[in-house]
């Protein structure tokens, strides 16, 4: 018997995959609408990412951060580009995989790294006094999250590979791979 087709569409990977790039044109492209689960997490609490992880915390993010998954599981038709680290989370993972098709975008460190090295708006980018690292601690930083939240990103239904590729190119490499697979 044939697996029952999905109506959400979870975009998942390390910031600087292309998430939040790939996720409105791919929504576009297959007639879905576009939900950015940090965005909705600002909406819902009036301040920006950067703002509550620096005053209440990760931890309060994280509770936040699944409230808001909760509450979005039930769309339909919808591709949803979630967090860097929403799916590091057995909970969360076990919601996203139970309710829709996890797509994972993977970048490889120095792409990441290349992609955010300007960025001052990422607080896990940042030293724990909120200082702007050096690029080798840059580096060092991206390769530990990574460590920790690769084996989560591997567990998705798809896996595709973003590093030195166009975004055209990319979306449509996505399209063929998931439309076995969606309503």
């Amino acid at each position: 018997m044939a697996a029952a087709k999905k109506n959400l569409v979870y975009l998942t990977g390390f910031m600087g995959s292309g998430k939040s790039t790939i996720g409105p044109i791919l929504a576009n492209t297959i007639g879905y609408s576009y939900l950015d689960i940090d965005r909705e997490i600002e909406l819902c609490t009036q301040k920006r990412v950067t703002e509550i992880f620096l005053e209440q915390g990760e931890p309060f993010f994280r509770t936040i951060e699944r409230s808001v998954l909760e509450k979005h599981r039930i769309q339909h038709r919808c591709v949803i580009s979630l967090g860097g680290g929403s799916i590091a989370d057995e909970i969360n993972f076990e919601m996203i995989r139970s309710s829709g098709l996890l797509v994972y975008l993977k970048a490889d460190l120095e792409h990441i790294f290349q992609r955010l090295k300007h960025k001052t708006d990422r607080p896990i980018l940042k030293s724990e006094d909120g200082s702007i690292l050096s690029d080798d601690e840059l580096r060092r930083k991206i390769r530990s999250v990574l460590d920790v939240r690769e084996p989560f990103y591997n567990r998705a239904d798809l896996v595709i590979e973003t590093t030195g590729r166009r975004v055209g190119l990319t979306v449509d490499e996505v399209v063929r791979r998931i439309s076995p697979h969606i309503e």
